[in-house]
């Protein structure tokens, strides 16, 4: 029997092959012209160690020094010897590019633009050789805007892997690219490209209950998980819980009562954010979290929605001691700036900041300990000056409040000039510093800023006892403050001062862990 394996890389692209019986996974690779990382080919070496996600395998022959019996036991395999006995999901320890393959490209025509509210649209693609796209449910594409020269943009799919016509969620942006062509320009026979499938958000095999957890349109990547489900012998709960911001958010209602009926032990909850809301219940998701949705931490989460709700249920579940045998996630910023800089524009700040970021990461790893974390912070304001070139007077009103939730999220983690809670206030910094990198949609900027070691540098020094400048949560307000105010002067004069408190609070964290 031939069995489909899904490679899952490192950097998010997924690749589809066939293994015909008795064949190993390596062979039927090397078939595809998929280069996996690979070595002796008889079990003695570990070159091509990966690890199982789901699916039945024989491990085959191999050596203790190839992969040890608590490897296997974990899930650990070696593909070229192992022989799947069911579909696989493999996630293999190198790049795409390594592998010396990448994302395929599809062909399609728009058949369905459906308006389902005053904020999101759904569309439906009939892709050429339908055969040959493969996507574990909740994956997503990067799809061509029609008429934009090649800009894409990522939208999961919210159909099942198995169904014949694509679908996804987009929510209208005022200037958004895609939110533009989508509501003035698309017409159905439209031919449109995508590229995919990646991302290493999808279901796994269910081996215990699952709480499902979606903002906005993060739900259309939870749709696809339950149209896999249906097809599915699984005899564990599955529980929804769906968060918008106002009434008029909420969709596919109707989709997920159906799927209540078609999943057995499936259950969903919707949350409005909006207090004046005629929703039975308001709040946050984390409001309506009940003792049977997280089992004392005998479940899967499956979370997808914006930075501030992943932030959020991480520190609930942290605050209620609760950790979860599996926690999936998917963060997405609402939209990216809907007036995108031209290439030109761009190019000035990236190079620049670039420039200042290699020059921090050298330092790093040569320099002394207090030259170095001054370089990295100064290197971040260097980004941030930049990125500020490219953001303001483009962010739309619900980035702006993400962005403010982002700030006030890592005020709740200080108390004046102490801190509440060290180790969450790196983590939701950290949040709050990338956003704006995550808006603008360059991907240069936003690797420039990944590559930092500030949140591992504050990790490593900052500790619960540890004083904190004052200042420093006045900051992020204040950075929020002038983006709403649209006053770049003010936000350049606050990113520099914030600088100067965090690299304070370092230097003091510095000195007392060195006495």
């Amino acid at each position: 029997m031939t069995y489909q394996v899904a490679l899952a890389f490192e950097d998010g692209i997924t690749r589809f092959i066939k293994v015909g019986p008795r064949e190993t996974v390596a062979d039927a690779s090397y078939k595809a012209r998929i280069n996996i990382p690979l070595d002796c080919r008889d079990g003695a070496c570990g070159t091509c160690k990966s690890f199982c996600e789901s699916g039945k395998f024989d491990g085959g022959d191999y050596i203790e020094e190839a992969l040890t019996d608590d490897e296997a036991e974990a899930g650990f395999c070696l593909p070229c010897q192992m022989v799947p006995e069911s579909d696989l999901v493999l996630q293999i320890p190198t790049t795409s590019d390594v592998a010396k393959t990448a994302a395929s490209v599809y062909e399609s025509t728009l058949t369905e633009i459906r308006r389902i509210s005053e904020t999101t649209y759904a569309f439906s693609l009939e892709v050429d050789n339908r055969e040959e796209l493969n996507f574990l449910p909740g994956q997503y594409v990067n799809i061509e805007v029609s008429g934009s020269e090649g800009q894409t943009r990522s939208y999961s799919f919210s159909s099942g892997p198995e169904v014949s016509t694509v679908s996804f969620l987009i929510r209208i942006t005022d200037g958004g690219l895609m939110s533009t062509y989508m509501r003035d320009v698309a017409q159905v026979g439209d031919r449109l490209n995508f590229t995919g499938p990646m991302g290493s958000f999808f279901l796994r095999e269910p081996k215990r209950q699952s709480l499902l957890l979606a903002g906005g349109t993060g739900l259309a990547p939870l749709l696809s998980i339950l149209e896999k489900l249906v097809g599915m012998d699984n005899a564990h709960p599955v529980h929804l819980i769906y968060g918008v911001n106002t009434d008029t958010d909420l969709v596919e209602l109707d989709v997920l009562e159906n799927y209540t009926a078609r999943i057995e032990g499936f259950s969903f909850d919707t949350v409005v954010g909006d207090p004046n809301s005629a929703a039975a219940k308001k709040g946050y998701v984390t409001n309506h979290f009940e003792p049977q949705h997280l089992a004392e931490g005998d479940v899967d989460i499956y979370l997808c929605g914006p930075p501030p709700m992943v932030e959020g249920v991480r520190r609930h579940l942290e605050g209620e001691g609760i950790k979860p045998q599996n926690f999936y996630f998917e963060k997405f910023a609402l939209a990216v700036l809907p007036d995108a800089a031209p290439a030109t524009e761009v190019a000035a700040p990236v190079e620049q900041a670039e420039a200042v970021v290699a020059r921090a990461v050298t330092e790093y790893e040569i320099g002394e300990e207090h030259a170095t974390f001054q370089a990295q912070f100064d290197a971040r304001m260097a980004l941030e000056l930049a990125i500020v070139e490219l953001t303001m007077g483009r962010l739309t009103e619900q980035q702006l409040g993400e962005f403010k939730i982002l700030a006030e999220i890592a005020g709740k983690t200080l108390d004046g000039e102490k801190f509440v809670n060290a180790d969450e206030f790196t983590v939701t910094n950290d949040a709050f510093h990338e956003f704006l990198f995550t808006c603008v949609g360059n991907e240069h900027l936003l690797q420039a800023y990944t590559r930092l070691e500030v949140p591992a540098i504050m990790a490593k020094v900052l500790r619960q006892e540890h004083w904190i400048d004052g200042a420093v949560d006045k900051d992020h307000l204040d950075i929020v403050a002038a983006f709403e105010q649209q006053d770049i002067t003010a936000a350049r004069t606050a990113i520099i001062a914030h600088n100067e408190h965090a690299k304070a609070t370092m230097a003091a964290a510095s000195k007392e862990l060195n006495k």
